[in-house]
């Protein structure tokens, strides 16, 4: 089963840098409808025993420095990682279907 967590400046590189596994960074803010939109598939994607990917989500308002570096111009944005390297980008909400698909294609 996959996991949820919230990453940081100082957890990034752990979670996300160091990670073995997929991990789906989900690059978020609180005032982003389209985010509150987002958050719940992601929820409920973490609780499905199809996917052992580790879903990050990352705050842009409190961690400009990782969105920065990952070049994000418009949230909500889904960037798909395996061992620290960039596999795939999302922009905009996404449906449950498509990430399910993506997510279960990369174990």
């Amino acid at each position: 089963m996959a996991k949820l967590i919230e990453v940081t400046n100082a957890n990034f590189e752990a979670e996300v840098t160091n990670a073995a596994g997929h991990v789906l960074i989900d690059f978020w803010a609180p005032w982003c409808g389209p985010c509150r939109m987002q958050s719940p598939i992601l929820e409920k994607l973490s609780q499905s025993p199809d996917i052992s990917a580790t879903i990050v989500k990352i705050n842009t308002d409190e961690n400009p420095e990782i969105a920065q570096k990952f070049g994000i111009s418009s949230i909500p944005t889904l960037i798909l990682m395996d061992k620290g390297k960039e596999i795939e980008r999302f922009v905009g909400v996404q449906t449950e279907s498509v990430l399910k698909r993506k997510l279960t294609q990369q174990n």
